[in-house]
Order: C-alpha cells, then sequence, then structure tokens
C-alpha cells in the first residue's frame, strides 16, 4: 500500500499511467487485507493482494517512492527490520507530514479504502494506523526497541536517500527527517 500512495503523491514522474495503477492497487490491496489476515487461506483474497502488489510495483517502476522509503531504509539496515514492517512505522509521520500540499490526493486515495475511519486527512491516516494495529504490528519505533538516542543517526542515514527523498512532496532535510522519526517514535494510535 506504501508503494501505491507514494507513487500517486510523488512529486517526480506521477503521471495518469502510474496514477490508475496505484489507485486499483491501493483498493485491491485495502479491500483484502483484513480478509487475509483473518482467513490466511483465502485464495481469492491472496489473489487480490498478490494482484495488488504486482500493481503497486508497476506505479512506483512509473512515479518513484519518496519519503517513507527513505526513512525506512536506515531502520532495515540498522535493525534487521522488514521492508514492510519499517514502511508502516513510518507510513503515519510521512502522511501527516506531506498533508498541506497531499490533501486533495488523500481524500481521492481515501475514497478507495473499504470504511474509512473519519472524515478529511486525518481520516485517511488513521485508517492505516488502525490497519497496522489490526495487522498486531508494533505501532511505534519505541515499541519496534529502536533506541531513541538512535533517532539522531537514522536522520543522517535517511539523507543519503536522495534518489527517493527528491520525490517527496515535502522537502524532508535531516531536521525534518529527525522530527518524522521522533514522531513514529511516540506513535500517535
Amino acid at each position: 500500500m506504501v508503494h501505491a500512495i507514494e507513487a500517486f503523491t510523488s512529486k517526480r514522474l506521477k503521471n495518469p499511467l502510474s496514477d490508475m495503477l496505484a489507485r486499483r492497487a491501493l483498493q485491491l490491496l485495502a479491500g483484502h487485507q483484513r480478509r487475509v489476515l483473518s482467513h490466511p487461506n483465502d485464495m481469492v483474497a491472496r489473489e487480490a493482494m498478490l494482484l495488488g502488489a504486482t500493481l503497486a510495483g508497476q506505479a512506483f517502476a512509473n512515479a518513484p517512492v519518496a519519503a517513507v522509503h527513505a526513512l525506512a531504509y536506515p531502520l532495515g539496515g540498522h535493525y534487521h527490520m522488514p521492508h514492510g514492517l519499517s514502511n508502516a512505522l513510518m507510513l503515519p509521520a510521512v502522511l501527516r507530514f506531506n498533508a498541506p500540499v497531499c490533501e486533495a490526493l488523500y481524500l481521492d486515495l481515501a475514497t478507495l479504502l473499504p470504511q474509512p475511519v473519519g472524515p478529511g486527512v486525518e481520516g485517511f491516516v488513521v485508517w492505516f494506523e488502525q490497519l497496522i494495529a489490526d495487522a498486531g504490528l508494533p505501532q511505534s519505533l519505541s515499541d519496534a526497541k529502536v533506541p531513541e538516542q538512535d533517532l539522531p543517526m537514522l536522520a543522517a542515514d535517511a539523507m543519503q536517500q536522495q534518489r527517493l527523498l527528491v520525490n517527496n512532496p515535502m522537502t524532508v532535510d535531516e531536521s525534518a527527517a529527525l522530527a518524522l522519526y521522533r514522531s513514529a517514535w511516540e506513535g500517535r494510535v
């Protein structure tokens, strides 16, 4: 889902094809994730998830990912955290950070979710926070045992991901990266 969201909001190379792929990917993934979590042997739901993942990959092959991934990479590198988990941990903070320039795009994507939690961009973000909680994942970097004193190191390391950061709708410098890590460390659910 992060691949789809970031492709849809990418500052560079976003185009009608990437938008179509991202929208359909998010619709499939969001519409079947909870079913797969509760009924792992449901092959129809799993097939929808596989197709959604494939379409999301095609979307970000056309319009690159951005800050969620740039901030997730140091988490994987330092703590051997799975890619999906590191992205899930950074997603809510980055969505809120980008909200001032992505409101219309997020509200468009919110119409694809099976049951938005509430109105506005905050409802969109909370929907993902609830999905993360429902999946049984840690809901903050502190829950994932990332030491708070490591946040400045992570922010510095994230600056090495300029190929991704240039795609983010809002500029992410080292101080913004540190603020995003702090937000993700604290969590909000």
